[in-house]
């Protein structure tokens, strides 16, 4: 092959890159973390602070509520799918959306209609999608299904009222991860079945007590439950042996315990 047929393939190759969103950068970089086994391949879970989180599947890397501007994500691979679940600082920060997605981006971004609006004019907002309660889209080659997340307790329903925030159920190789987003032990989450892995939050005042969260594990069984966002509003944190605990032995769930707030 002559100089200019090479030129003409590796530009060909480029663009079929391109169009299905990859880089060589972004192929290069692979997420560390637990490794849980899918019909495609291993899903990669990569904690990474408090409500944030990244994973890799399948040639796809999903973010989970990103904050803390392009520092908090030096080193990980680029996006190609944004889950966002509600407008509060520590799930929606638009510094961090507009480093993941730059002008001319293919990010696609996932989120509730009181979080689109809150987006300005740009790359973000023609980026996203908005999904309701019930919604199922594939988006950036995921299954994506919006599912409620609120507070159902008379004092903490100013924190996250009904039918403003989302949690997610995502179709991921034959496995079903649920991401709750911020929200209590609603009737939706108690009714949910066959969940392989699910992240719960437990803080208070805003979200699940321990309790809770372990009694609602108890009803919907995941194979596999990520405590996270477990930060309470006074700085301590949820005592997290004590949902183990609560769970007991005969619960058939493995709790995994991940880096959320590194020092």
């Amino acid at each position: 092959m002559n100089r200019l047929g090479l030129i003409l393939t590796m530009a060909l190759l480029g663009l079929v890159l391109a169009e299905r969103g990859w880089t060589a950068e972004k192929e290069e970089k692979a997420l560390s973390g637990d490794r849980i086994r899918t019909e495609q391949g291993d899903l990669v879970v990569h904690p990474i602070r408090h409500a944030t989180l990244a994973m890799q599947w399948n040639g796809k890397t999903i973010y989970v509520d990103p904050v803390g501007g392009a520092k908090a994500l030096a080193g990980l691979p680029g996006a190609d799918l944004v889950l966002l679940t509600d407008v509060h600082g520590d799930h929606l920060d638009l510094p961090t959306l507009e480093a993941l997605v730059p002008a001319g981006s293919r990010v696609r971004i996932v989120a509730p209609k009181a979080v689109a609006e809150k987006l300005p004019e740009g790359p973000v907002r023609e980026n996203t999608t908005v999904l309701g309660h019930g919604a199922k889209r594939e988006v950036a080659g995921i299954a994506v299904e919006a599912v409620p997340a609120y507070n159902i307790a008379p004092d903490r329903q100013r924190f996250h009222p009904k039918g403003r925030g989302n949690g997610y159920l995502l179709h991921l190789g034959g496995k079903k991860v649920y991401i709750a987003g911020d929200t209590e032990d609603i009737p939706e989450m108690l009714k949910l079945s066959g969940v392989d892995v699910a992240f719960l939050p437990m803080n208070l005042p805003y979200t699940m007590t321990v309790q809770q969260a372990a009694n609602a594990v108890r009803r919907f069984r995941p194979k596999i439950v990520y405590p996270y966002h477990y930060r309470n509003g006074d700085g301590t944190m949820a005592d997290l042996e004590l949902f183990k605990k609560l769970l007991g032995p005969d619960s058939g769930v493995e709790v995994r315990l991940g880096k959320w707030y590194p020092q």
